[in-house]
């Protein structure tokens, strides 16, 4: 595959926006993904653990709901922010996207309805448990499965649309055309590593929940300070071995001394300190989303090299700025989505943190953030289908 090919693959209408706006937003939302997606599977695999435990221990009987719920709400939050990076991919690397979705055409389909499956029956497994059914574990296996599955199958679509030079190769092997979508070629050390996040995730949560309960009257402290010690031992374990994977993968690609390999190596070993001698956990928290950050640019480096070494230059790309798309954006991100988001997280965080029944209504901050938002998404509504009506009369009269 050479550059000519990719080169005319490309969207003649070019790009609405900078190219390395797109960049760094995709490193963004990539990140954001890729926390609730660890944090979801960490919940899930342990609360697995935890429907054996639970008829015997106290501990395990009151974490694992909170261990469903947390994973629960992990995955719709991941499906959510992964349709983001997914776009802003789209829209600088829109040969490499469209191309993998044909040549592994089946497994896309596939992967939606996996997803779908995986999900639906996570919840299955939540209100199972609720009930104590007897089905409870086998139910939960079955989710964990699939949604492990799904991360493959994702893991797959990333690793083939960044090797160009065998997309002939995948699309006519032996000069026979191959149109039945079931082209599958996995990394399986970078698929480890990624995943094995999962566990220093769920050690971080548990961390974050003892803290969080911390200060609470009817507050437990020798369960907490029991949960605070096993986060910090799945956390800081966790961490370690996904060091490891990460070291075997980059020298499966040439990129163990790479600044960037060597900047992950470090931040995994300034994690596992944190983890074990900060008493704080937000902080580590904190470090643990900076950490994924630099993971996710250290993707978007290894891609951008690929490509710019077979001549295709994002940089180059025909730029037509419409300053409408990009406007309306910047106002929803920075609007809706900034107050929206303090609001959710204000209230959940306030309920947590009171011992009886709260009312919202008489918290001046919660009544403040839910009128704001009411107010933005109600304005925001009016702009969006007048201006939507504006460009459809304007072009088409």
């Amino acid at each position: 595959m050479n550059a000519d090919i990719l080169n005319l693959l490309r969207d003649p209408a070019g790009v609405p926006f900078y190219p390395v706006v797109f960049q760094g937003l995709y490193i963004l939302t990539w990140a954001l993904h890729a926390l609730f997606v660890f944090l979801s599977l960490g919940s899930l695999g342990l609360s697995l653990y935890g429907t054996y435990k639970q008829k015997s221990d106290e501990t395990w009987k009151f974490l694992t709901p909170h261990l469903l719920q947390t994973g629960k709400v992990s995955v719709s939050l991941l499906i959510v922010l992964g349709v983001a990076p997914l776009l802003f991919t789209q829209v600088i690397y829109d040969p490499n996207w469209y191309t993998i979705n044909t040549l592994s055409g089946l497994w896309v389909v596939i992967f939606i309805y996996t997803l779908l499956i995986g999900y639906s029956m996570y919840y299955w497994y939540y209100y199972a448990n609720k009930k104590g059914a007897t089905s409870t574990k086998l139910i939960g296996i079955i989710s964990f499965l699939l949604l492990l599955f799904a991360g493959l199958l994702m893991h797959i679509f990333s690793v083939q649309a960044i090797q160009p030079e065998k997309w002939l190769e995948w699309y006519a092997p032996n000069g026979i055309i191959d149109t039945s979508g079931l082209t599958f070629n996995p990394e399986t050390f970078r698929y480890l590593f990624f995943i094995s996040l999962s566990i220093p995730a769920v050690g971080l949560f548990l961390q974050n929940y003892s803290d969080f309960l911390e200060n609470t009257k009817n507050a437990n402290k020798k369960f907490l300070i029991k949960i605070k010690n096993f986060g910090t031992k799945i956390a800081s374990s966790g961490f370690l071995l996904s060091l490891i994977l990460f070291l075997i993968w980059s020298l499966e690609i040439g990129k163990a001394t790479d600044f960037f390999s060597s900047l992950i190596i470090l931040f995994g070993f300034l994690l596992i300190f944190t983890t074990i001698k900060l008493k704080n956990s937000y902080l580590t928290s904190i470090l643990f989303l900076v950490f994924l950050l630099v993971i996710s640019g250290f993707r978007e480096y290894l891609r951008f090299n690929i490509m710019n070494n077979l001549g295709y230059n994002i940089y180059e790309y025909p730029l037509n700025i419409e300053w409408s798309s990009i406007s309306m954006f910047i106002l929803t991100f920075i609007s809706l989505g900034a107050v929206g988001v303090t609001f959710i997280a204000t209230i959940a965080w306030k309920v947590g943190k009171n011992d009886g029944y709260f009312d919202a209504s008489k918290d001046k901050v919660v009544t403040l953030l839910a009128n704001s938002v009411l107010w933005i998404l109600s304005s925001w509504c009016i702009v969006y289908f007048a201006w939507g009506f504006y460009i459809l009369f304007k072009n088409s009269l």
